[in-house]
């Protein structure tokens, strides 16, 4: 068939019996095929203010395979991996001064709880066109990654790379000097979640990896910069605060807020929930988790006030200059 699906639809694109991911397909003419390439990476990193070590001297490897295939071919890829792991996502996120709103782990996590997760969600992670996600190890070392196109790219040391090329091997997947796939022409990214389908929303799927996988955002959080790095000085924010007892139930609190920076806002955000929770987040066994910090501009921040008054029966909170706006909070069923 040829290119032409509507944005809202999520039927599969097929290009000469190739398929696209449902989240990312092409809007002109192409002629997509499996390859892959291999280039030689010298050592970098490691410098003194990294959090990661050295990467060492490695191949890498960019794959591209038609959307039937993708997954089982990085589950045979991750299967190189050692029993623990740091985890990776990449999320085209809401934030209205960054595109993508970066995770990592810093504390390496088993592999089969990493697994888990991306077989519980594979739909989201390996079809939807708005997020990347993978994982590293340091010894050895190797890191996998899925990106927004579900194209794969695999960084392995040398005494690794017969390892992967037999995988791509098993898959039929040959070198090629040039790639061919969906980006590779001009294409559309969609999500894959809502328009009717069953299953937990990108919050609840962050909110559940952000835990399993221990991410973080990686990001300046002293800082408030857009992705040209120019400095926004206060801006306007969304939160979504999750507060937990040791032994009871969970609290979810909005808060919209101004901030000058991500560490200002999720403080704000956090102390504003559990005031209106009644909540003692020093408590024995209490936890605490900022699921979204989202900046807004000044314009959509104005509509979420409103709205908040409107549904609240509230009058509208008028906004200072710094500090906390509104809050909602809700107790989880």
């Amino acid at each position: 068939m040829e290119p032409d699906a509507p944005e809202s639809s999520v039927d599969r694109v097929i290009v000469d019996g190739f398929p696209f991911p449902l989240g990312v397909y092409p809007v002109e003419r192409s002629h997509p095929r499996s390859g892959y390439t291999v280039d030689f990476e010298p050592a970098d990193g490691g410098e003194a203010d990294s959090d990661w070590e050295e990467w060492p001297d490695r191949y890498m490897f960019d794959i591209v395979a038609p959307a039937d295939r993708i997954r089982p071919l990085v589950r045979s890829l991750f299967a190189l991996l050692p029993p623990r792991v740091y985890p990776i996502l990449d999320v085209l996120g809401e934030d209205a001064y960054r595109e993508v709103d970066p995770y990592i782990a810093y504390d390496p996590v088993p592999l089969d709880r990493f697994l888990d997760a991306t077989h519980r969600h594979k739909e989201w992670l390996f079809e939807d066109g708005l997020v990347g996600f993978g994982a590293m190890s340091e010894d050895p070392f190797l890191y996998i990654y899925v990106d927004e196109h579900k194209i794969v790219t695999v960084r392995a040391a040398g005494a690794a790379r017969e390892r992967v090329e037999k995988v791509l091997e098993a898959f039929d997947i040959a070198p090629v000097a040039e790639l061919a796939g969906v980006d590779a022409t001009a294409h559309e990214h969609r999500s894959v979640l809502g328009a009717g389908r069953a299953g937990p929303s990108e919050e609840e799927i962050l909110e559940e990896l952000l835990v399993a996988w221990r991410l973080q955002i990686n990001i300046d959080r002293e800082s408030n910069i857009d992705d040209s790095g120019e400095d926004l000085g206060v801006t306007a924010w969304r939160c979504l605060v999750r507060l937990e007892e040791a032994d009871g139930p969970a609290h979810y609190g909005d808060v919209w807020l101004r901030a000058e920076c991500y560490d200002d806002a999720e403080r704000f955000a956090v102390d504003a929930a559990a005031d209106a929770a009644g909540f003692d987040i020093d408590a024995e066994g209490a936890s605490v988790l900022v699921i979204i910090a989202d900046r807004m501009t000044p314009e959509d921040f104005t509509r979420a006030i409103e709205r908040f008054a409107e549904e609240s029966g509230r009058a509208r909170p008028i906004p200072g200059e710094v500090g906390v706006v509104a809050v909602r909070v809700e107790r989880a069923e």
